[in-house]
């Protein structure tokens, strides 16, 4: 830290603010014009005591958030340290309290329903996550397949960030739902050796041992973790364990590089939906066509490794430049007597991104320009006849050469001191290769069993940002979304014929009016949005799962559709005692608009998958010694199960507390996580149908019982 010391006069100043860098930057001007500080005071004026002004040093987190707070558009982000005040079990726990993302568990396994500004909405849960891009420091997991979910743990974490829509633009990002980025701990964020257990309900348990350093020029941190789950719900056993490591080493002031691993196995049986009587019933039991056929995932072994370097040149314009290897083999149904099948996926990742701050007609300007890359090395799909050693194929379909080409230009103009224009144009071209290698079905569509799209898009955008005060703005921008079709969806696990026609990709055009920032004990942001979707690519179950079959559900393109909200986030200083006790009430609040614009057939019906509203809040207390305690509540409206609007999903209302001690001396955690305290039976998430012509149908995936978690950690 730097210490400044100051002297000044009563005749003078009769205050001084110690965050005033206008008072600081007063004296230090005043001491390099000539005055001295060791001068005697002047007869009737009285010397006050020295004043030391500290800077500490910003942190990651505060750094990234400062540069979020420069995109004109709803972004947010997410420590991890406030998220392990409770259960940190899955990205459930990390993303709550984020307006405009839905973030939902079925089973307690990894693979949860998220969705931004309704991003593959009716995507149930199990499935890979689609229009929204995912990725761990800057560098992509999402590829052309979509998100596989074993790696969307919170494991070794030191932030979030989430950035909705087009205001993902730099990270090449095109989707609707914008990216949501996860910051790896490294040594220089978590020094030292932490060792931490939880458990609870449900036959929840989680070991993590983590350790972290700083070496001569590098830095190294290294977290190992193992969990599992018994299941609220019969059938929904998961295990898991899984190792990140980041490596970093700066070999002089101009360039430094890290490397990230992450490896991860996880075993998990798939969760069953079922109908509002058997929820209301008992919402912990099964299906007779899930018991029977024993549904299941298993992950051998998920491998991502990604490596960054940075080179910053004289002028400080930057390069960084990224590759990622991905490896995500995955077995579906190994225990069971449907459709067992083996996927084997491999991608290989690039990106590189220029950024150079410059005068451009005397005006601060930053410019970027980047390019990413994501492609299917080696991947395709077999499927067999129900025999446990997988060895009667029936299938094979391989999506080798599918990749995205994002290329963007981007550049924020400082117009007056208070006002900035963000202007950029991306391009991406779409590759989907599909061959069907093998079938024991004969193809009647008509369509090739080898199907290729390749075809350039593009997507510009404009923002601005006015500040009313340093710490208050009001943002506006419009923009463009490309959501490519997963390569998987363009041909599940057998010939084209699956669908009428082939996949096109979704776009939308999006505005997005909002203001955010900080006043007296107010903290919050408020963004309206609305787009207007081309070609939605929207899921929809065909035949239900029965005891012999599985489920056949089909990803198709929809007439236009509207996609419009609202996202309010605020938290609010409600009392501060003179001992640094701070009571606090924090809020978000999501509308979700999503219908069609005129179908034929569904007129302006709304779309099924997402509640149409979704409140969250929690009254905090915080104590000075360390100890805290507080009580929240989720209120969820009705949502649509089916398009035409017949059958709908309760509207629910829960309640929870957690209580713990985090020691300010930074050795000891301890957390009290109460979930659902009046045992609610309630729906956590859907299966979109067609038509359920009113009818209860087994659509409704349940949410958890009351629960209670507790973890303990040791930092030395």
């Amino acid at each position: 830290m730097k210490h400044v010391s100051l002297t000044t006069s009563a005749t003078t100043a009769t205050t001084f603010r110690h965050s005033s860098l206008f008072a600081v930057g007063t004296a230090v001007l005043g001491l390099a014009s000539g005055a001295s500080a060791a001068e005697a005071p002047v007869a009737g004026e009285k010397r006050l005591g020295t004043v030391t002004v500290e800077a500490a040093k910003q942190t990651a987190a505060q750094a990234a958030q400062a540069a979020l707070d420069e995109i004109p558009g709803g972004t947010s982000l997410v420590t991890q340290a406030e998220v392990e005040k409770g259960r940190s079990a899955t990205l459930e726990d990390t993303l709550a309290y984020q307006p405009g993302v839905y973030a939902q568990a079925a089973g307690g396994n990894d693979a949860i329903k998220i969705s931004i500004r309704g991003s593959g909405a009716n995507t149930s849960p199990g499935y890979f996550r689609e229009g929204t891009k995912f990725l761990f420091d800057g560098l992509a997991l999402t590829g052309p397949g979509g998100t596989p979910y074993e790696l969307l743990d919170t494991q070794g974490l030191n932030y979030t960030e989430v950035l909705r829509g087009a205001n993902a633009f730099e990270y090449g990002a095109l989707s609707l739902g914008g990216a949501i980025n996860f910051v790896t701990n490294s040594g220089l964020t978590a020094p030292g050796n932490r060792i931490k257990v939880e458990g609870g309900s449900f036959g929840w348990q989680k070991q993590t041992l983590s350790t972290g350093g700083v070496v001569g020029d590098g830095d190294y941190f290294v977290s190992v973790n193992n969990s599992r789950r018994d299941g609220y719900q019969d059938f929904t056993f998961t295990k898991a364990k899984g190792v990140v490591t980041n490596f970093g080493y700066r070999f002089n002031p101009k360039l430094e590089t890290r490397l990230y691993v992450r490896y991860r196995e996880e075993y998990h049986e798939n969760s069953a939906p079922l109908t509002r009587a058997q929820i209301k019933h008992d919402s912990s039991k099964t299906t007779a066509a899930v018991r029977d056929a024993r549904g299941d995932s298993t992950k051998r072994g998920s491998t991502w490794v990604g490596s960054k370097t940075t080179y910053t040149f004289d002028d400080d314009a930057t390069l960084e430049a990224g590759l990622v290897y991905h490896n995500y083999p995955q077995i579906l149904s190994r225990q069971s007597s449907v459709n067992p099948n083996y996927w084997d996926w491999r991608d290989i990742n690039y990106s590189l991104k220029y950024s150079r701050h410059d005068q451009v007609f005397g005006l601060p300007s930053t410019t970027t320009v980047g390019w990413s890359s994501t492609e299917h090395i080696r991947s395709g799909v077999r499927t067999y006849r129900g025999d446990k050693d997988l060895g009667v194929l029936q299938k094979q379909v391989e999506y080798d050469g599918s990749f995205d080409h994002v290329f963007t230009l981007g550049n924020d103009l400082g117009l007056t001191d208070n006002l900035y224009l963000s202007s950029g144009l991306s391009a991406i071209e779409i590759k989907r290769d599909i061959n069907v290698t093998f079938s024991d079905r004969a193809n009647t569509s008509g369509l090739p069993d080898h199907y290729r799209y390749d075809e350039w898009k593009l997507a510009p955008r404009a923002g601005l940002r006015y500040y009313l005060t340093p710490d208050v703005q009001v943002f506006a921008n419009a923009s463009r979304s490309i959501d490519p079709p997963s390569s998987w969806s363009s041909s599940g696990s057998g010939v084209t014929s699956n669908y009428a026609k082939p996949l096109v990709p979704q776009s939308a055009n999006t505005v997005e009016f909002g203001i955010r920032g900080k006043n007296a004990i107010f903290d919050g942001s408020l963004t309206l949005y609305k787009s207007w979707i081309k070609n939605e690519l929207l899921n929809v179950e065909v035949l239900p799962a029965t005891r012999t079959t599985a489920a056949v559900v089909s990803t198709s393109n929809a007439t236009p559709t509207i996609h419009q909200g609202v996202e309010a986030g605020l938290t609010t200083r409600l009392w501060q005692g003179g001992n640094g006790d701070v009571l606090s009430w924090r809020q978000a609040y999501t509308l979700n608009d999503f219908h069609y614009r005129n179908d034929p057939l569904f007129s302006q019906n709304e779309l099924p998958g997402l509640p149409k509203h979704v409140y969250q809040g929690e009254l905090f207390y915080q104590y000075a010694n360390g100890f805290y305690a507080g009580i929240n509540v989720r209120a969820v409206s009705s949502t649509a199960v089916d398009y035409a609007n017949t059958f709908y999903a309760p509207s629910y209302t829960l309640w929870g507390a957690r209580f713990g001690y985090d020691d300010p001396g930074k050795k000891w955690q301890l957390y009290l996580d109460l979930k659902n305290l009046t045992d609610q039976n309630y729906v956590t998430a859907v299966l979109p149908t067609y038509n359920a012509n009113g009818r209860d149908t087994a659509s409704l995936y349940p949410g958890d019982g009351f629960g209670a978690f507790t973890g303990i950690a040791y930092n030395f």
